[in-house]
């Protein structure tokens, strides 16, 4: 914004200096290049079949099959139009819309599935499916990582929460057969870790993202001796957790393509679906949200109105681990049937890296961690598939989508004004 000048009637006028935002189109640019150099380095003829139907459905949908090469190219074509028009809107002072981007990213992921299909079979059902169900946990502790940090406390314990939930939630659904108190065993968990981290960030003033990195080296620890010295030796007893069963809903499951995806799921997945749409409408439509988030921009201001600046993110640091450790018992009461040394592999992080590329926003959140669980599951169809592709950058696949969602498109984002600063009263 330039200086402002002072006209003749004595009115001020401010001149607005304009930005011309060309990440978007230069993300574009260098995917559509990326693919362009793929399809012509390693061509791939024959048919890509996509299945869109449920076997075991009722109602039957043929299979899709389309030309490789003549599909690939004029997809590319069509990313390559995206581009321009991304840039031309850029260049027109103006942002990208966000459905621009959502309709590249379709294209593009489907270009490259074509081209990887080649005299092969994509079982689109069973890609969604696995990408829901990989994206659970993420989802979870992106919901816990979200509340964290809008309250003000940044949440990097998200990985050792959602280790000590799975932990908990074999441990007590062995004991007692029943998978609902591994739930809330899996909840006591996360909210123990996040009691932990509470206390010496909001009491103790500790630096936060030094107290959540501790706490994860520490349950990550802790869990790994248990897992020796108590669940290897009676693992009959105390690791056979029992696990919940598919609950199909009729009419619905049907329904061609997101018919199994969305409503032939286990009581966690619905459960996520629930706890996505109250916490985004608490989050703007509630007085608990409104007071959670004003802790979070000006603990302050909010001090001044009578809010318990303390208390407030000592509870909802809480409400977040119990959240994050939901995510963690979908490890052993729906994914695998026993508890693992290490077996949440770094989600965690992967969860804080999908709150910061959702803006810290609920729904955009849980839409980052799908895209990163699809991302997952997209490595395990490429190798079924047999593509030239060293098996060793399938292996990096999810992560390199972390990286390019939260440095190309997240770029430099305002968080929440008081995340990660403690408050110190008077």
């Amino acid at each position: 914004m330039s200086a402002p000048a002072l006209e003749a009637d004595g009115t001020i006028q401010l001149d607005v200096v304009k930005e011309r935002r060309l990440k978007v189109p230069a993300v574009f640019a260098i995917v559509t290049v990326l693919l362009t150099v793929l399809f012509a380095v390693a061509p791939r003829g024959g048919t890509s079949i996509f299945r869109l139907g449920d076997p075991s459905s009722a109602i039957a949908i043929p299979d899709v099959e389309l030309p490789t090469g003549l599909t690939t190219w004029l997809l590319v074509a069509v990313l390559a139009a995206l581009t321009l028009w991304a840039a031309w809107i850029a260049w027109s002072y103006r942002p990208v819309p966000l459905w621009i981007a959502a309709v590249f990213g379709v294209v593009g992921v489907f270009a490259f599935l074509v081209w990887a299909a080649a005299g092969g079979l994509v079982p689109l059902p069973s890609l969604l499916f696995g990408a829901v169900s990989l994206s659970v946990p993420l989802v979870f502790g992106a919901l816990g990582g979200v509340i964290g940090e809008r309250v003000g406390v940044v949440n990097v314990a998200i990985e050792g929460q959602l280790l000590l939930g799975a932990f908990s939630a074999a441990l007590l659904s062995s004991i007692t057969g029943n998978p609902f108190i591994g739930l809330l065993g899996a909840m006591v968990g996360g909210v123990l870790v996040a009691f932990v981290l509470a206390a010496f960030a909001i009491k103790y003033l500790v630096d936060q993202v030094i107290v959540g990195v501790v706490l994860n080296v520490l349950v990550t620890g802790l869990t790994g001796f248990l897992y020796g010295a108590l669940l290897v030796p009676n693992e009959a007893q105390l690791n056979r957790p029992e696990r919940f069963g598919r609950i199909e809903i009729p009419l619905l499951s049907d329904i061609p393509v997101i018919g199994p995806v969305l409503f032939n799921q286990t009581f966690i997945v619905y459960l996520m679906f629930v706890t996505v749409a109250i916490v985004a409408w608490g989050l703007y439509r509630t007085r608990w949200g409104l007071r959670l988030r004003a802790v979070g921009e000006h603990p302050q201001a909010a001090d001044t109105v009578g809010i318990k600046v303390a208390a407030t993110r000592f509870w909802n640091v809480s409400l977040a681990g119990a959240i994050a450790g939901i995510g963690g018992a979908f490890f052993t009461l729906v994914s695998v049937p026993e508890f693992g040394k290490d077996m949440t592999a770094g989600l965690g992080f992967i969860a804080l890296a999908a709150v910061i590329f959702g803006r810290w926003d609920p729904i955009r959140a849980t839409l980052a961690a799908l895209l990163f669980g699809f991302a997952t599951n997209l490595q395990n169809l490429l190798t079924i598939l047999k593509t030239p592709i060293p098996s060793e950058f399938m292996l990096m696949l999810p992560y390199i989508v972390t990286i390019l969602a939260v440095a190309g498109f997240a770029g430099q984002i305002r968080g929440p004004a008081a995340a990660g600063k403690p408050y110190i009263k008077g």
